[in-house]
């Protein structure tokens, strides 16, 4: 598989984004497995090795037209949210973050929950749970509190922005709360794979990422041993270190 050098990567990844750094807590399949490797080509980025992967051979789309369907979930490369990005509070720094995030992980036991499989998530699209999975909704929940005193608050330009979204009063509560609104009893996992799309469009890719879903071999359990840190500072997100269970 070709890569191309992070130094090297398309101007909409290597663009500065934040001007401190943003973190995020998130489940990352292992690097190797065919999981990883189907969600960052699809997303023409590797988050744990920052090079773009030799992209998928398309049939419904050319490159460029990809690239702008993928732009919007290629900035934080391939995952599953378990904590939403957040800044760090004042005084806390990321030796902090790592050390709390390693033990929160000593204390967890690994668990597979049911595969993923290709679903539209509204006007995009995404890989959901075949099934409902208590153990990934507790440990998703579990990560929110245990590490919510590292997150500094919104803005109110970051506020605003999810406020314009429409939000169930819970919604509401918990983005006051926690910073993001889709916890807790609201969190539904999945790993975003396109940006919005009009439903002809959307039909097509889901078709052309079904082929190849299919052909990766990545349907099986999703089997859950660690949590990931990324961590976004100029250009996409970066997965900077694994914390695995029970270590």
């Amino acid at each position: 598989m070709s890569a191309v050098p992070n130094a090297a990567l398309p101007n909409e990844l290597a663009a500065t984004r934040p001007t401190t750094p943003r973190y995020a807590l998130y489940f990352a399949p292992p690097a190797q497995s065919p999981l990883w490797r189907f969600g960052s080509a699809a997303l023409g980025y590797d988050a744990e090795t920052g090079t773009e992967p030799a992209p998928l051979a398309l049939r419904r789309f050319d490159a460029a037209r990809w690239r702008e369907i993928t732009a919007e979930p290629r900035r934080y490369g391939f995952h599953g949210t378990l904590k939403a990005p957040f800044r760090l509070a004042p005084g806390r720094s990321e030796d902090e973050l790592r050390a709390a995030c390693a033990r929160f992980a000593e204390n967890r036991a690994g668990f597979a929950s049911p595969g993923v499989k290709l679903a539209s998530i509204g006007r995009f699209l995404a890989l959901r749970l075949a099934a409902p999975s208590a153990a990934l909704d507790r440990l998703a929940a579990g990560t929110v509190a245990a590490l919510d005193d590292f997150r500094a608050p919104m803005s109110e330009a970051e506020r605003e922005k999810r406020l314009r979204a429409p939000l169930t009063p819970r919604q509401q509560e918990y983005l006051a709360r926690w910073g993001y609104p889709y916890v807790l009893d609201d969190f539904r996992f999945h790993m975003t794979l396109t940006g919005t799309l009009d439903d002809e469009e959307r039909a097509l890719a889901e078709a052309e990422l079904s082929e190849h879903f299919a052909a990766s071999g990545a349907d099986g359990p999703l089997i859950v041993r660690e949590i990931a840190l990324y961590r976004q500072e100029a250009g996409p997100f970066r997965l900077i270190a694994r914390f695995p269970f029970g270590s």
